[in-house]
């Protein structure tokens, strides 16, 4: 039943399509609103990373028996969502302390370690584009970063961010040269499994009072990180963007940055100072360059038909 239903396109408008994949874009910009919430009532940023992932693990795991025998494919998709997941740690941490719109920055350099991991490891030089774009996410990742725009004492922290970016570039080669092979729904359900597993260990052995928010009402948090920032528009990119097209979706979905910053500035009264606007111009600058380039994120990867 999984199979026949990724290979034929739901009869969605392309209109509605569009729209699909801009609401899930601006989902995904809001995880700094509930990841910032469940840290302030003390949960540990591995907690905040597992809870966004286990949802999606738990539901699809039924999708990953389907597709059992393609157990290297799994295997793969496992490895990329334990990397991930630890990266997201990284990520987590920063956004307790630094503004959401330089953690959003830095967190969109995430196609600069996408195309270095695919030229080292599955040998696929970038084009004279993509260094180009890179260029600009890395000068954009240098003015939100600088110390003129975050204090010295707080470096370390932004650094600890890159994790993220990192895991993802990893996720979205694995997907790329990995899990073509498998069905959409699987490659979610595979590397949120994957998540879930890298982050067990530390859920194990942590004390109670960092893995649970102190009051009942937080728990809307917790389902709002692992529904509205993650399974949710995973699901709906997964009909949504192979209807665009990679250009149009990396266009639609660069929302998710502005996004970042308007969470930054509505819910934690952050202002945003003119380099973050510039940083933010140049990232959005490089994805408009790259727009043909068909690893925009990990969701539109894991949204892609499988190759014939």
């Amino acid at each position: 039943m999984t199979t026949r239903s990724t290979q034929t396109r739901p009869s969605v408008s392309y209109a509605l399509a569009g729209g699909g994949v801009l609401v899930a874009s601006i989902c995904f910009g809001l995880v700094p609103y509930f990841s910032r919430g469940l840290t302030e009532q003390g949960v540990a940023p591995y907690a905040v990373a597992f809870y966004r992932y286990i949802v999606a693990a738990v539901l699809l795991f039924p999708v990953l028996i389907v597709h059992r025998r393609a157990w290297r494919e799994v295997f793969w998709g496992l490895s990329a969502g334990a990397v991930m997941g630890l990266g997201w740690i990284g990520y987590v941490t920063a956004i307790k302390t630094l503004p959401a719109s330089t953690v959003g920055v830095l967190y969109m350099t995430y196609p600069v370690f996408t195309l270095i991991i695919a030229w080292v490891l599955f040998g696929d030089a970038p084009t004279r584009r993509a260094l180009l774009a890179s260029g600009l996410i890395v000068v954009a990742a240098l003015i939100a970063g600088s110390p003129a725009s975050v204090p010295i004492q707080q470096i370390p922290t932004l650094l600890m961010s890159l994790a993220a970016p990192l895991g993802f570039g990893f996720g979205i080669c694995v997907l790329v040269y990995r899990l073509s092979r498998i069905a959409p729904l699987a490659r979610i359900a595979s590397v949120s499994l994957g998540s879930v597993i890298g982050l067990l260990p530390l859920m194990a052995t942590a004390d109670a009072s960092v893995l649970l928010p102190s009051g009942q009402a937080d728990w809307i948090l917790i389902a709002g990180i692992g529904l509205v920032t993650a399974l949710v528009p995973q699901l709906i990119y997964t009909i949504c963007s192979p209807l665009i097209g990679a250009s149009q979706t990396a266009v639609i979905g660069s929302i998710e940055l502005p996004t970042m910053f308007a969470v930054g500035f509505f819910a934690f009264g952050e202002a945003i100072t003119t380099p973050q606007i510039v940083a933010c111009v140049l990232v959005l600058g490089a994805i408009a360059i790259t727009r043909s380039r068909t690893t925009r994120t990990v969701t539109t990867v894991i949204a892609k038909e499988p190759k014939a």
